[in-house]
């Protein structure tokens, strides 16, 4: 599995001086467009470190537009990891990620590199920073439930998982047939009832840092309006075009993507341009929205104003670096 972009351009580290513990694993967190991605660049130009990625929609190969994926020359000559390793059409899973994510940040920490994780799928972040098990999985299992979810629609399976787990069935959609379906898997499987509860807040990593950035609701939305107009003008439409091409309907995880569900509704001609931009803001800042409530209720993360001049020396405040180790520092130019 490749770990940092294929033919991408990577800065000359400085040298990096013999250190007795393991750099931090940092996450950089917080609702989309709220600038995580200029912090956590920052943090990793100071630290030495490097960009592993925790958006769920990010892994796919061509979805940079709408997913705000930093081109190569953003870098900043950063090496970044988990970006473009899936086509539209394969499926990815938490359980999946977490062991990617794992892996890098193994390597990482084997070449004394601080691990800098941004991204906005909350789950995505929990389940590689926490002790996060997941249960297991039958694939002939799960074959046969998503071919009668095919066959019969996600309100029926919903309906049958009610009879055998109503208090599962309670804390989802009934139209969310992968969930659904992944809950009758379980229970199949396990023979016990599907528990979508998530474990205590206990890092997996020692020295875990989380860093989020804090901003009012008004300028976020005012901020997830301008970038959907700035989607569009960078050619959208014709991305999306593309990738269902390529098989983005078939595809079980990325045709769930904001944004991408209404322009494939614009080019079957369900609805208009503007009810197609219209429709990916206001669902884009119910998700931001509700990223922001998941992060809230983790008192471990250190808060920092997104336009605060001094956030970078905040957050490297909380990072606590050992004292009297000068960390690698990629020459680019960076002025703290």
């Amino acid at each position: 599995m490749p770990l940092g972009v294929p033919g991408g351009t990577f800065a000359k580290l400085a040298p990096v001086s013999t250190r007795a513990s393991t750099p931090p694993v940092v996450a950089v967190v917080g609702a989309t467009a709220s600038g995580k991605s200029a912090l956590a660049l920052d943090l990793a130009q100071r630290l030495g470190g490097e960009i592993v990625n925790t958006d769920s929609m990010q892994v796919y190969r061509g979805m940079d537009i709408g997913t705000a994926k930093l081109p190569p020359h953003e870098r900043r000559g950063i090496p970044h990891h988990l970006l473009d390793l899936l086509e539209v059409t394969e499926p990815a899973t938490v359980a999946q990620f977490q062991g990617w994510a794992r892996d890098v940040i193994a390597d990482c920490h084997r070449r004394d590199v601080t691990p800098v994780l941004v991204g906005g799928s909350a789950l995505y972040v929990r389940a590689i920073l926490d002790e996060f098990e997941f249960p297991g999985t039958d694939a002939g299992v799960r074959a046969r439930l998503e071919e009668e979810l095919a066959q019969v629609g996600a309100e029926a399976m919903h309906a049958r998982l009610v009879e055998v787990d109503p208090a599962a069935a309670g804390q989802m959609l009934p139209q969310n047939g992968r969930r659904v379906v992944r809950a009758l898997e379980v229970i199949e499987i396990t023979g016990e009832p599907w528990t979508p509860t998530l474990p205590e807040q206990t890092y997996h990593y020692e020295g875990a840092v989380q860093v989020g950035v804090d901003i009012e609701r008004a300028t976020l939305d005012a901020r997830i309006e301008r970038r959907v107009e700035e989607m569009w003008s960078a050619g959208f439409v014709d991305e999306v075009r593309g990738l269902a091409e390529r098989g983005l309907r078939e595809g079980r995880t990325s045709h769930r993507a904001l944004g991408y569900q209404q322009v494939l509704a614009l080019i079957d001609g369900e609805i208009t341009e503007q009810q197609a931009m219209e429709q990916t803001v206001n669902r884009t800042r119910r998700f931001a929205r509700r990223q922001d409530g998941w992060f809230r209720k983790d008192p471990r993360i250190h808060w920092v104003a997104h336009d605060d001049p001094e956030r970078v020396g905040k957050a490297l405040e909380v990072i606590r670096p050992d004292p009297g180790v000068k960390r690698a520092v990629r020459d680019v130019g960076f002025t703290p």
